[in-house]
Order: structure tokens, then C-alpha cells, then sequence
């Protein structure tokens, strides 16, 4: 009996939730008021950590800026000043290091308060081959793009959980779910970044903290510079990602509560297929996509920081 009503209940909700989606497809989900918040987005100092810091800006937030560019993060200051923000506060501060984002977090809740978005944005590419890379830029690429995010979720997730009331955002990539010749590291790390992102917001919703939102943001490769150099094979199909496009759909997808937003929509269509196709007709399409030569003509920026 049990197993009858449960199965039930599953159908009916099953079908009560596809006509939500579609609904939302026509009419679009209202978007919430996050004026005074609290945003912390860490690689602020540029691309798209500084354009969505300027989004958040024109909303009427407090941002909270962290970068290890000291420049960088002071511009990111002054341009999200202009562009609004209730107030700004930059922080210097090494991702890679677990003691150095516990310290300038208890910096940020002592002088600014509890922080109610939290962007993991922050992260690097070594853009080698795995026996070409030194062990070092491995271990950082880990530190930087995964580990991060456990010691800001460690710093910031109780206040949040206490009020049951917050925003956690990852800043993943498409490359974290489909492999990618080239970047066996960073797709490693983007993998590992959108595990952990998913199953905190499972633990979060099963310990009933709904107030909580979740959002793991995939796009393709977006034009910062910090992929500089690849090109897309079908350029209308996976587009080089325009980064005031990325972060507006950003913000967007947070102000909406949108769990995952891939980039380019085709996206979508690409991750599904890469679980329900047989192996070799995926490696197949991965070859008429060009996924195997992306890395081909990788440049990089100098300083091979988003």
C-alpha cells in the first residue's frame, strides 16, 4: 500500500512539475529583490568576476570583492562604486590557500557582516597536457578551482544555515561535464566543483534549509583571455561565450533560482547525449565538434587568471 500511494504521489508531482517548467517557458519566473544583500565574489579583479560585480552593483547590494590581484580588485572597487553599490569592500586574498581564505573571512564578518551570496568565481588554467604539466600548477589548479570552495562554504554556510536564508554559486564549466583533451587537470577540477555544489544543495534541502538556493553555472569558453587563443570548430553551434552576455545570464539565473544554467543552450543537448549514446558514436561526435583539438591553439593570458 505504502509502495502504491508513494508511486502515486510521484507520478502526479511528476507531471504537476514538467507543466511548471513549461509554463516557465512562456511566462518567466519573477525575479527577487536582493537589495542590501551581501555578495561576495571572489576573482573579482577582472573578466567576468568584475562584470558581475557591476550587475550586482546596479542592484542595490553590499559587495564583498576578493581577488590576489591587488589592482585588479581596487578597479573592480571603483567601477562597482559608480556603478551603484550601497558599499564595497576589496580584500586581497589567495584562494589557494585554506588559512588565507579562513583569515580574510573572518575579516569580511567582522567588517561587513554576513555575507548572503556567495560567488565562487575564482580560477586558473595551466592549459598543458597532463604529463606535460609540472606537478605544482596541478596542485594549484585543484587548490584554486575546488578546494576554495570548501573553505568559503566552511566560512560563510553556517550564518546562512542559522537564517536559512542565502544564495551559493559556483562558477563551474561545460568542462566540468565532458572531458576535454588538454585539460585533463581543469576539467578535473571543474567535475570535482560541480559534484560538491550539487550534493551541498541535496544536504541542504534534505536537512530542510530550503530558504538556501543553489546555482552551478557551466558555460563554454568565454572571451576573458583566459582561453585565448582556442577556437570552436562551429562557431554557431558553440559560440565563444561574449562575457557581458555570461554574467547578466548569471545574475539572471541567481535572481531566479535557476539550480543550473549551461552555456550556449546547445549545451543542454550535448551533455545529454554524452549519457544516453554509445561510446564510440560520442567520441565520433566528439571529432565532428573539434572538442578533440580545442586546446590546438591555446594561448592563455600571462597571467592565466579569471
Amino acid at each position: 500500500m505504502i509502495f502504491f500511494l508513494e508511486t502515486l504521489q510521484v507520478l502526479l508531482l511528476s507531471i504537476w512539475y514538467n507543466v511548471e517548467a513549461l509554463i516557465y517557458c512562456v511566462i518567466p519566473k519573477r525575479r527577487k529583490n536582493v537589495s542590501g544583500e551581501v555578495v561576495l565574489i571572489t576573482g573579482a579583479g577582472g573578466g567576468i568576476g568584475r562584470l558581475m560585480a557591476l550587475e550586482f552593483a546596479a542592484l542595490g547590494t553590499t559587495v564583498v570583492l576578493w581577488d590576489i590581484n591587488q589592482e585588479g580588485v581596487k578597479e573592480t572597487a571603483r567601477l562597482a562604486k559608480e556603478n551603484g553599490a550601497v558599499r564595497v569592500h576589496h580584500y586581497l586574498c589567495d584562494c589557494s590557500d585554506k588559512n588565507d581564505v579562513y583569515r580574510v573571512a573572518d575579516l569580511v564578518k567582522r567588517e561587513v557582516g554576513d555575507v548572503a551570496i556567495l560567488v565562487n568565481n575564482a580560477g586558473i588554467v595551466t592549459g598543458k597536457k597532463f604529463m606535460d604539466a609540472p606537478d605544482s600548477l596541478i596542485e594549484k589548479t585543484m587548490e584554486v578551482n575546488t578546494m576554495a570552495h570548501f573553505w568559503t562554504y566552511k566560512a560563510f554556510l553556517p550564518a546562512m544555515i542559522a537564517n536559512n536564508h542565502g544564495h551559493l554559486v559556483s562558477i563551474a564549466s561545460s568542462a566540468g561535464l565532458i572531458g576535454v583533451n588538454g585539460l585533463a587537470d581543469y576539467c578535473a577540477s571543474k567535475f570535482a566543483a560541480v559534484g560538491f555544489a550539487e550534493s551541498v544543495g541535496l544536504e541542504l534541502l534534505a536537512t530542510g534549509k530550503d530558504g538556501i538556493k543553489t546555482t552551478i553555472v557551466c558555460p563554454y569558453f568565454i572571451n576573458t583571455g583566459m582561453f585565448d587563443g582556442c577556437q570552436t570548430k562551429w562557431p554557431r553551434m558553440l559560440p565563444i561565450l561574449d562575457p557581458n552576455d555570461v554574467a547578466k545570464r548569471i545574475i539572471h539565473a541567481i535572481l531566479t533560482d535557476q539550480v543550473f544554467l549551461l552555456m550556449p543552450k546547445t549545451m543542454y543537448l550535448i551533455t545529454a547525449l554524452k549519457n544516453i549514446l554509445p561510446m564510440k558514436q560520442g567520441i565520433l561526435l566528439g571529432h565532428y565538434l573539434g572538442a578533440f583539438n580545442l586546446m590546438d591553439t591555446f594561448k592563455g593570458r600571462n597571467r592565466k587568471r579569471d
